[in-house]
């Protein structure tokens, strides 16, 4: 594209407000009207080129305005991720598709298709963080490169209208030149001197504040969508019963897969006789908790390995995981998260003849994985038809909610030496329906029942990243906010001196600087022409 030549001689690309070598303006400006300082009036790519797709997608990316309202979209999003519970947080036995329908209706369907029950998985808010860390990567580009530029080749000597177009602005006051040297390096100014000029300046990393937030939230939102990359980041929840083994998620790799077994689940409470806690644990009818604990054993197999399969598991190490104090291993950390006392785990049923009312047999029932048929001995036998852990009826059609035992029923099917034809009978807890012209029935003797743990299964190989993001944006906010950019021209002409200021905020604090150098030097402080203009 064409260049703009300067009186000067200088060439600057188009689009460029002040000359980058004498700082002349290109645009014709009123007599009391400021220099445009802008990213120091250099050609930004955004505002120059609009002709290739890859023009509009730089200029699209580079507005301010559309990260704005990136930044807008993600928060709504993230509001209304929190109007249900995410995934993470229903039971997870439960199929989250009918649970979502079912507790919160046409609703809870929408937000379920929607993907807003893994909102931070979800392939469209990925896409979205990717697109506000492309704006401000694109953005810093566009803005800071041609502001390193204008920043680093600064020069002493400005063009008189560059001087003139300033906020603070003297003209022809008398003074020294060598003596206004001086006493800006005494207030801590670095000075360049040329062809009867100085250029006083300090506080430029000031500059960069903005620029070294962007990098931390560049590596901050990065973080955040490694976390959803296999193997960078695992936050799953495991429920165990005592006495159980299973696989803990997220942890299969080419080493082998880890297992936990739950050897026995603590829970102790306050006595009320405490003495540390004494008058808080009487104030309240309710026992208060004061330790939840697991007493686990972490096993592992090999690659190829299966839990019940024909290669042993390897026992790892025993610990105790109560809240606070988690099991670590390789990578991974297991948190005491929640637990369940005394779920069903088994019941026991009786065969009764109803004429002689004699029992002829007992069997029970595993609720966990029930057996599909019982034999009592001597050609009595029970067959398990159909079985629902948490029942319950919908138009009269009996249905489970989930898998878990909390309120299991039972249809059973009954045979005796006496009778070929099987008799039926429907068993629930406080419900015992039988066909008509049944000789036999089913008649309950017992239960037993568990404690659960659950354990929150974490690893998170994104946490170095997105606390050092943290930690830049913090710099940059600090670098930024309790600095600044503070600059004085002095030029020497004619026998009296012109003197121009400029800071990219706190004018109050140069104004200050200013006044102190009047002070020393006698040499009359500029005018501040916004405040003139506004009084």
């Amino acid at each position: 594209m064409d260049t703009m030549i300067c009186e000067c001689s200088h060439h600057n690309p188009a689009g460029t407000l002040i000359c980058q070598s004498c700082g002349k303006p290109f645009a014709e400006a009123k007599e009391n009207m400021e220099a445009s300082m802008r990213y120091e009036g250099t050609a930004r790519r955004s505002q120059t080129y609009n002709q290739t797709v890859i023009d509009k997608v730089w200029n699209f990316f580079s507005s301010v305005k559309v990260g704005i309202w990136i930044i807008i979209i993600i928060l709504v999003a993230a509001a209304i991720g929190t109007i249900f519970p995410q995934q993470m947080y229903i039971p997870q036995t439960v199929d989250p598709a009918s649970h979502y329908e079912s507790e919160y209706g046409n609703l809870g369907k929408i937000y379920y298709l929607l993907g807003f029950h893994q909102l931070y998985g979800s392939w469209w808010f990925i896409v979205l963080l990717g697109m506000l860390a492309l704006s401000i990567i694109v953005a810093s580009i566009d803005r800071g490169v041609p502001l390193y530029k204008s920043l680093k080749r600064q020069k002493v000597v400005r063009h008189d209208q560059f001087l003139k177009h300033q906020r603070l602005f003297a003209q022809d006051v008398k003074g020294d030149l060598s003596e206004m040297k001086r006493a800006l390096l005494a207030q801590k100014y670095h000075v360049r001197e040329e062809n009867g000029s100085l250029f006083a300046e300090k506080g430029r990393f000031s500059r960069w504040g903005p620029y070294v937030n962007h990098v931390g939230l560049v590596l901050f939102l990065a973080g955040a969508m490694l976390r959803f990359f296999p193997g960078m980041y695992v936050e799953e929840v495991l429920w165990l019963r005592e006495g159980e083994t299973a696989a803990i998620p997220g942890t299969l790799s080419d080493e082998g897969q880890y297992y936990l077994k739950n050897e026995k689940f603590i829970l102790e409470f306050y006595d009320k006789n405490d003495k540390q806690f004494k008058d808080a644990l009487q104030s309240t009818s309710n026992p208060v908790p004061k330790n939840f604990q697991t007493n686990a054993v972490l096993y592992q197999s090999s690659a190829k390995g299966t839990l019940g399969g024909s290669e042993p598991l390897k026992k790892v190490k025993e610990g105790k995981i109560q809240v606070n104090k988690p099991l670590k291993f390789d990578s991974f950390s297991l948190y005491q998260t929640d637990f369940k006392m005394d779920e069903l785990n088994k019941m026991s049923f009786s065969l009764l003849d109803k004429q002689t009312k004699k029992n002829l047999g007992t069997f029970e029932v595993d609720l966990i994985n029930p057996q599909k048929k019982y034999d009592l001995g001597k050609g009595y036998t029970v067959s398990l038809g159909k079985y629902y852990p948490n029942y319950f009826l919908e138009d009269g059609v009996p249905k489970t909610k989930n898998y878990v035992p909390d309120n299991p029923a039972f249809v059973f099917e009954m045979t005796s030496p006496e009778n070929d034809k099987k008799e039926k009978a429907f068993v629930a807890i406080k419900n015992n329906i039988e066909m008509d012209g049944n000789r036999y029935k089913i008649e309950f003797a017992g239960i037993k029942t568990k404690n659960l743990t659950a354990l929150t299964v974490r690893k998170d190989y994104t946490l170095p990243i997105v606390s050092m993001g943290g930690i830049i944006f913090m710099i940059g906010v600090v670098q930024g906010l309790y600095w600044n950019h503070r600059r004085i021209w002095v030029k020497e002409k004619e026998g009296t001196l012109w003197i121009a200021a400029h800071t990219n905020k706190n004018w109050f604090g140069l104004k200050k600087d200013l006044q102190s150098l009047s002070e020393k030097t006698g040499i009359p402080m500029p005018e501040d022409r916004t405040a003139a203009k506004s009084a």
